[in-house]
């Protein structure tokens, strides 16, 4: 049924990503990539029977006990489903991408390895129904995403890649007192137990530590531009299908049918995801360095989906959950450009570059199409997640919420169009022409 079916989305990605390794060390290292893209490929597959049952209302899950309290309890719903296939198809196009772009790197079996576990600790994520395992699988993606970022092991890199540790290792600690502060006042971890109830706001300030900092919300942000220092294949993982992805759906997990949060509580949580969305929206306008650029993007985009899912009606709601996904296509396409960019022109400084619409016109149009939509132009996925969004917020009674929101869109089609006209249009600068 539903339940074994979902069991096998968690388990194909986490068992069979510890074969890479063997065959790494076989020396198959060209095959180590292969598998990957197969393990995931899989893992997708196996998420296409979800969809119809999850779609038409019908939810699974159930129990594996393994202490009194700490069962693995498996939530199979449309939000669950939803992630869990959209996730595994961005993972399944950046892994086919990696097969060109990571081939002549060193720990390339490592490399394979940690992709894979790191989908695998994504769907564990997205079924799980016990805040305990929430947490585990929590702590496994920050994991793999130290690893990634620093894939590349120079001493400056290992550093930011220690600080995203760090930062979201801090956040999920955090986030696990939260958790306890809610078994103290409930006497359960079962997410499907605790519908209805209202969390009280210590709790709520702690479990938000954790989201924050995993979805890189200012002023806990700063570690995920940093993470450009990854190769481009890993930055639009982090970006588009999985990490920062993780805190949103925590969020519309635990809050968007699940426990309740005050009123004040709630307009506090508003403000903090406006001010997120509209900061870092100035700050791509001022950055010279494409990929900073596009994590500045991705902390301001993330905002808005906040906005989305905390305003709790059923636009903002519909709005979120399709931002999810038109962000995902874009912004992981946003970042593979930027690396044929990079890979082109040795250097990640818009400066230096210009003029390069002839040189790569197909890469230029991708760009251009993935900026747009995020920047919310009309017929693109993006303008409808944004209108729904801006709907939503109205809805909810926050006008002023949504003007500013409005404002943010603006600011947003502007560092986009910019980001455009100066990698690619104009005259070539800097060292790109000679080549």
């Amino acid at each position: 049924g539903m339940e074994s079916q979902a069991l096998a989305v968690i388990l194909v990605p986490l068992l069979c990503s510890l074969l890479i390794p063997l065959v790494g060390w076989t020396g198959q290292r060209k095959a180590t990539g292969w598998m990957a893209v197969l393990i995931i490929g899989c893992t997708h597959l196996l998420t296409w029977p979800l969809l119809g049952p999850a779609l038409s209302g019908q939810t699974g899950g159930p129990s594996f006990s393994l202490y009194r309290w700490i069962a693995f309890s498996m939530n199979i719903d449309a939000l669950a489903v939803f992630m869990a296939f959209t996730a595994s198809l961005i993972a399944l196009l950046i892994a086919v991408y990696s097969l060109g772009y990571i081939e002549h790197t060193e720990h390339e079996p490592e490399y394979y390895f940690i992709v894979t576990l790191f989908v695998g600790a994504m769907m564990g994520l997205v079924f799980s129904r016990n805040l305990i395992f929430l947490y585990l699988f929590w702590e496994i993606s920050a994991l793999a995403c130290w690893r990634l970022i620093g894939y590349f092991r120079e001493p400056d890199y290992i550093w930011k890649a220690d600080k995203a540790f760090l930062i979201t290792f801090g956040g999920a600690v955090f986030m696990l007192l939260g958790f306890g502060l809610i078994f103290a006042q409930y006497g359960t971890f079962d997410i499907a137990e605790l519908r209805g109830r209202e969390i009280g706001t210590w709790a709520l300030v702690l479990v938000m530590a954790g989201v924050f900092s995993k979805s890189a919300t200012v002023p806990l942000h700063t570690w995920l531009p940093d993470a450009g220092v990854a190769p481009s294949t890993i930055t639009s993982l982090l970006h588009a299908a999985i990490l920062v992805k993780i805190g949103l759906y925590a969020f519309a997990r635990l809050f968007c049918n699940g426990m309740v949060i005050r009123p004040e509580a709630q307009i506090w949580l508003l403000a903090f995801a406006l001010m997120s969305a509209f900061v870092s929206a100035s700050a791509a306008l001022h950055e010279t360095n494409i990929k900073r650029l596009l994590a500045y993007s991705t902390v301001s985009q993330i905002g808005y989906t906040f906005l989305g899912l905390i305003v709790f009606t059923h636009f903002g709601y519909i709005g979120a959950l399709l931002y999810i996904m038109a962000h995902g296509f874009a912004k992981g396409g946003l970042f593979l450009c930027a690396g044929i960019i990079e890979h082109g022109t040795h250097t990640k400084d818009m400066t230096r570059m210009g003029g390069l619409f002839k040189k790569m016109p197909v890469t230029a149009v991708c760009y251009l199409i993935c900026a747009l939509s995020i920047a919310g132009i009309p017929p693109m996925m993006g303008f409808f997640s944004k209108y729904f969004v801006i709907n939503g917020l109205v809805e909810g009674g926050h006008p002023v919420i949504a003007t500013l929101a409005i404002l943010t869109a603006v600011v947003t089609l502007l560092y986009m169009l910019k980001s455009f006209h100066v990698v690619f249009l104009g005259q070539p600068r800097g060292e790109s022409h000679r080549e």
